[in-house]
């Protein structure tokens, strides 16, 4: 099974940049998830500075999901 995706370019020069960074943008979605996640699970931040990464890292997961991004497929 085969896809193909065309691009009129210039025109759509943003659009196929998207297509052609996506594997990029996941891998920098993928270690954003894990920078936020060693914060919270093994960094020693005072208590009100670890209720912020929660925080983000709650905003975070809401946002991948409002979009239907799934990072742990």
């Amino acid at each position: 099974m085969k896809a193909t995706i065309e691009f009129n370019l210039p025109e759509d020069q943003h659009e196929y940049d998207i297509a052609v960074k996506a594997s990029a943008m996941y891998n920098a979605i993928w270690d954003v998830n894990s920078m936020l996640r060693r914060y919270y699970k093994y960094s020693e931040l005072p208590s009100g500075q670890l209720e912020i990464v929660e925080a983000i890292r709650e905003d975070f997961f809401e946002i991948l999901n409002e979009l239907e991004i799934n990072i742990n497929k």
